[in-house]
Formats: C-alpha cells, sequence, structure tokens
C-alpha cells in the first residue's frame, strides 16, 4: 500500500505493454465529458466489443486459472442455465402488490439487499438495448475478514463467491418472474451485462457512491457486490438513500492513500455530464492484472467494518440535520 508521499506502485513491463498504448481508459469512460451520454463497453464485456483491452483482459482470466484458489471459480453450471420460459398466462397484480412480493422473493432466495429503479438509458451500455421499465437491483454482503486479506487470492475468492451467488439470486428471481408471465432478465458480475448496475443502485436506495468508486450502504458499508434483474413487472421505485456518506468521503483519505497505485482521484470528477468520484482506469487496471483483482479501497474503507456503518450513517445523518437547520 502507499501512503501520502510514496512511490505509487507503477506496473511491469508486461503488464503495461497489454494496456493500448493510444487509447486511455479514463477516455473511454467519458472522463472530462461535459454531456450526458450512454457508457461505452470496456471492461469486463466480451473482448471482440473492445479489442483494445483484450489483452489485459485475458491477462486476468489467465491470472486466476493459474491459481488453484480460482481455479474455474466463476465456471459453474448454473451460469450456463438458459433462462425459463415466459409463461404463456400471465399473472396480474397491483404495482404494490408485485414490489412487495419481489423483495420477499429475493430476500428469501440469497440477496441481502434488493431495491427498484426505473430504468436510466443513460446508464445502458452503447450497443445494448434495455426495453423494460424497471431494473431490480439485488446486493450481496461479503465476508470483512476475507475481503481484507486483498490483494491476496484468498479475497478474490470471497469476491467470486459472492458474484456467483449474486448471480444465482438474479437468475431465480428472474425464473420466477418470467413463470408468471411477465419478462425478465437476470445478470451479475463479474461480466459486464447491458445495463450499469452501480448508478442503478444508487437510484434504488442502496446507498451512496464512495471515493472509491463503489457503494456505501447504511447497514452494509462497502463489502458487497450487485447483480440485477430488468423486467416489465410494474412496481413501484424505491427514493434515493442520502445519509451522508459523499461528506464523509470528501474529507476521509483512507482509500487513497492506500491504494497501491493511486488511481483514486481526491476530488469529483466530471464524467460523462455528472460530477462523481471516479477511480483513473490506467492505474487501476495495470495493478488489478498483476494482483488476483483487488478490492484494497473497499477493505480500508471505515464504512466496511462489520457493525460500523450503522452507527457512521446516523452520525453523518445527524451531522446533515444540524447543517440544514
Amino acid at each position: 500500500m502507499t501512503a501520502k508521499g510514496e512511490t505509487p506502485w507503477t506496473p511491469p513491463p508486461d503488464i503495461a505493454a497489454k494496456m493500448p498504448a493510444d487509447l486511455s481508459g479514463n477516455t473511454v469512460n467519458g472522463l472530462g465529458e461535459a454531456d450526458r451520454r450512454s457508457p461505452s463497453p470496456i471492461m469486463w464485456h466480451q473482448p471482440k466489443r473492445v479489442p483494445e483491452f483484450a489483452a489485459i483482459q485475458q491477462h486476468v482470466n489467465d491470472r486466476y486459472e493459474c491459481e488453484p484458489l480460482l481455479t474455474g471459480v466463476f465456471n459453474t453450471p448454473d451460469r450456463r442455465d438458459p433462462p425459463v420460459p415466459i409463461a404463456d398466462v400471465s399473472e396480474e397484480d397491483s404495482a404494490e402488490s408485485w414490489t412487495a412480493r419481489v423483495k420477499e422473493f429475493a430476500l428469501a432466495n440469497e440477496a441481502d439487499l434488493v431495491g427498484i429503479a426505473p430504468v436510466d438509458q443513460h446508464n445502458v451500455f452503447e450497443g445494448f438495448t434495455v426495453s423494460n421499465p424497471w431494473v431490480i437491483v439485488l446486493g450481496v454482503y461479503m465476508d470483512h475478514d476475507e475481503l481484507s486479506k486483498a490483494p491476496e487470492a484468498e479475497a478474490a475468492a470471497e469476491v467470486a463467491k459472492q458474484y456467483n451467488r449474486g448471480n444465482r439470486a438474479a437468475k431465480t428471481l428472474q425464473n420466477w418472474i418470467r413463470g408468471l408471465g411477465h419478462d425478465a432478465h437476470g445478470h451479475g458480475g463479474p461480466g459486464a451485462g447491458p445495463i450499469q448496475l452501480v448508478p442503478s443502485a444508487l437510484r434504488a436506495g442502496f446507498g451512496e457512491l464512495g471515493k472509491h468508486g463503489s457503494i456505501i450502504n447504511r447497514q452494509l458499508g462497502s463489502s458487497l457486490r450487485l447483480a440485477g434483474v430488468t423486467t416489465d413487472l410494474p412496481l413501484i421505485p424505491d427514493q434515493q438513500d442520502v445519509f451522508g456518506a459523499d461528506d464523509f468521503c470528501t474529507s476521509c483519505q483512507i482509500c487513497t492513500n492506500a491504494c497501491p497505485p493511486d488511481a483514486i482521484f481526491r476530488d469529483k470528477q466530471t464524467v460523462r455530464g455528472v460530477d462523481k468520484w471516479f477511480v483513473n482506469f490506467d492505474k487501476c487496471m495495470p495493478y488489478f492484472a498483476q494482483q488476483w483483482g483487488c478490492g484494497i479501497c473497499i477493505a480500508v474503507c471505515p464504512w466496511s467494518r462489520p457493525g460500523t456503518a450503522p452507527k457512521l450513517a446516523e452520525k453523518m445523518t445527524r451531522r446533515r440535520e444540524r447543517t440544514a437547520a
């Protein structure tokens, strides 16, 4: 890890050579762009969609397959199962009832969090189509003790375990909805789907965006992974949950100082027309590829310590209320 004043990690030549010499990932991601637009595919879509980054993505895949703890970790049979057919007769219910039923079902089938948001086409990747009006976002909690071993393989195994759980939760919910005669399409990480899940989760009430580029939830902190289901069920959206995490990140530098390649910006950046916390792709990705992924920034985040997030959220909410008074 790097502390303030230390020299950041730099990629060895073999890793640096796998990054495109004439294309910045930050440019692809829209850093500095003043206008809203859909995100461009980059990682982790199929390499054919972004051939410039195929070499670095393949290196990550190869690293996993060379580590016994991670070999085949994402090649689970359930990932290959096709969705069940949509039932010929659709069950009708009110939006209020569907919303309650969806949440009850998701929480009973491996999800730890569930929220609903309207699909924002600005969050749909270029080249993809999402015609359903709603996205059901699912969150799954990661074991902090295992995540704290980042960037070692044990942390990557925990991330993979929870990504797999999120995928199962999304597929189970997808198939339940389709069995009731409504359209639904589930997906989760680490492969990218048609829609960005982090901004969708923010709209679905999961919390606020942290300086490390991940969600900060008032109950689970930053130790979670996301999955989602788009659907045409009539649903009621959740409200965004603002409790002061953004204010906290403004003055906190813990993840910034802990990032070995110094990839976390200390101030917000304009990205595709939105001022937000942003991680420098060109610095982050080579380190991610050199290890087995990373996760240091999430592991050191004060909100991630078990039992801390609810207390911090309450404290920051009181502070916001005093400031507004």
